[in-house]
């Protein structure tokens, strides 16, 4: 079953149960789903929808971080709830030292060396890893890598 298949079904259990905060979130991923649609003119791969869904859930985190940091907790906690809802969208998360011990298979395997090369190992450790972290850790990961 397709992302966009699971969605629509939570949405509606979403509504049965009048979860509002569900119902918003997963709005939200249908909206973002849609408009993917119609961009490609056609249905979205499986990879292209865990990216949508990584981008909705960073931009939930984001706002929550800026809520947070202005003291706007009434704010902040819809915005993470909303994040938490999406994220069962997403396949299993990686730990550090996995995604660490791709990170040294693809310097090896890149030769690369320095930091000038970071462009390089990132792109391909983010193919290798494919929606399973998200790209600040896999940056934090490869810059200590290759310092």
């Amino acid at each position: 079953m397709s992302v966009q298949q699971e969605v629509m079904n939570k949405l509606k259990e979403a509504m049965k149960a009048k979860d509002t905060v569900a119902l918003t979130a997963l709005r939200a991923l249908k909206s973002a789903f849609m408009l993917a649609n119609t961009e490609n003119t056609g249905d979205v791969t499986e990879a292209e929808e865990i990216k949508i869904v990584q981008k909705q859930v960073k931009q939930r985190k984001d706002s929550a971080a800026v809520f947070t940091k202005q003291n706007r907790e009434d704010l902040a906690a819809p915005e993470l709830a909303e994040a938490k809802i999406l994220e069962q969208f997403l396949p299993a998360a990686l730990s550090e030292e996995e995604i660490a011990k791709i990170v040294l298979e693809v310097i090896k395997d890149t030769n690369a060396a320095g930091m000038k090369d970071m462009g390089k190992v990132m792109g391909v450790v983010s193919n290798k890893i494919g929606g399973q972290a998200d790209g600040k850790t896999i940056s934090t990961i490869v810059k200590k890598n290759l310092m």
